[in-house]
């Protein structure tokens, strides 16, 4: 049988992305969360604040080297498996992938290393400005990935000569139609995703009975920031559903299921799409509501699958349950942020272990919606490449064969297993050993031996529960 370099390349892209997206829509929001607990700190010289920023500090340093292993692969990609697309889009790629690496990795790292062992190094005010500099560079660097990525999804500012892609307006090419609606999208999922990680750490301590003074102070102030933002997404969301349906109505049909052109369009709740006969199978829905969501009129009109080729219909299966699944996700976590805000307005938000452990549950939660959105962003754009100018066979190597992708996927797939494996030890290690207070010991000859933590056995002390 005869290995097919096409479809191994996109499963090889698929992985490497979906492995690499978990991370940074984490670092994002976590690194905002690390910049206002710095200033707490500054400004009120409460103790609490400055230990929660020393302890996400050091969790956001592991998933920050873990997504930048995770992301160097997909550059080497390009040019091993898309050589063809790398070549045709180069002059607007090329430079808006340089822009990220001079404007923002630079940034990160640089500061990274003064937020993470600066803190009785250099003077308080330059420790707070380096929380800001790395919080400010993750979303530059968002900026430039979201920008290279939409501009995939909706094209603009470009035009196809001699086999090349030539930019005719950057402005238009970096801010294109779908810009603005993925950037602010994805933005408010990295806060629900890193709001909802620091809510359930932070329920999991005040059940275990750990540090408890200090969890309860990241609990209540992130429950109230995810009854803000929860409810945002769902309107972000949808006017960013508005926009895909007006420029890539293909997608939006796979999304709904919809094969037919019709008015009124259900929504469906379940179905099992089937391709090759060009129907549903089993569907239970909603009348009209699809039309009202996507119209905002019940009898509007959204056109089907089938007013569009075969050839050029995306895979309805995974973008119509993917859809599902982030959707669904989004909605629980809605339920979630405003129970938890109703909880605290009656003061029972400690007491209510029921939701604290709701909370522990819930901290995969906004990786799995954000993994389903890629998907559906990703695979409901096929066949195309860039949007209506190139599809993905046409972008891959010539010289691929079956046999190379395949050993290549099966060395990402070993790499990335130490990677996350080695990822998660150490996340749980410093989940495990909890919030705890730095320590400076000095040696009998006057030098600080290695900082120690409050967690360390002390004479004639027990060691505590997270060290044994």
């Amino acid at each position: 049988m005869e290995l097919d370099p096409l479809f191994i390349s996109r499963l090889q892209f698929a992985f490497v992305v979906s492995f690499h997206a978990i991370f940074p829509v984490f670092t994002i929001g976590l690194a905002s969360y690390i910049a206002v607990l710095e200033t707490l700190a500054l400004r009120t010289k409460n103790p609490h604040w400055e230990k929660l920023a020393t302890f996400w500090t050091k969790i956001f340093a592991v998933v920050f080297g873990m997504g930048v292993v995770s992301g160097l692969v997909m550059a080497f990609q390009f040019g091993t498996n898309w050589s063809n697309f790398s070549y045709t889009a180069s002059n607007f790629l090329g430079p808006i992938l340089a822009y990220e690496v001079v404007t923002a990795f630079f940034l990160e790292a640089a500061f990274l290393g003064v937020l993470l062992f600066g803190r009785t190094k250099v003077p308080p005010g330059l420790h707070l400005l380096s929380a800001y500099m790395v919080a400010i560079g993750t979303f530059i660097s968002s900026f430039w990935i979201l920008s290279a990525n939409s501009w995939m999804q909706t094209p603009a500012g470009v035009e196809m000569r001699d086999g090349m892609i030539h930019v005719t307006s950057w402005l238009q090419a970096i801010f294109n139609p779908s810009f603005p609606y993925r950037f602010a999208h994805m933005a408010l999922a990295s806060f629900l995703t890193g709001g909802f990680v620091v809510a359930g750490v932070s329920a999991l301590y005040i059940l275990r009975g750990h540090a408890v003074e200090t969890a309860s102070k990241a609990l209540k102030m992130t429950v109230a920031l995810l009854a803000v933002i929860a409810p945002l997404q769902l309107f972000v969301g949808d006017a960013h559903g508005l926009n895909t349906l007006e420029h890539q109505p293909a997608k939006v049909a796979a999304m709904e299921g919809a094969w037919d052109t019709e008015s009124g369009l259900p929504l469906l709740l379940f179905a099992i799409p089937d391709q090759e006969a060009q129907e549903n199978h089993f569907e239970i829905g909603i009348p009209k509501l699809a039309s009202l969501i996507l119209t905002h009129d019940l009898d509007g009109t959204v056109q089907g699958l089938k007013s569009f080729p075969v050839a050029e219909q995306p895979p309805v299966f995974p973008v119509f349950w993917s859809f599902r699944v982030m959707v669904g996700i989004g909605i629980l976590m809605i339920v979630a942020s405003l129970w938890g805000a109703w909880l605290t307005w009656r003061g029972k938000l400690l007491q209510s272990r029921g939701y604290l452990r709701l909370l522990t549950f819930m901290i995969p939660a906004p990786f799995i919606a954000v993994l389903a959105g890629w998907f559906v962003t990703e695979i409901g754009r096929q066949p195309y490449l860039i949007y209506g100018m190139m599809t993905a066979s046409e972008a891959i190597t010539p010289s691929l064969q079956g046999w190379m992708a395949l050993v290549t996927l099966i060395g990402y797939i070993a790499v990335y297993a130490v990677v996350f494996t080695a990822g998660i030890h150490f996340l749980r290690k410093l989940i495990n050993h909890g919030i705890t207070e730095q320590i400076q010991v000095v040696s009998d000859t006057g030098r600080p031996k290695r900082p120690l933590s409050a967690a360390d056995p002390q004479p004639g002390s027990a060691p505590s529960f997270f060290n044994a």
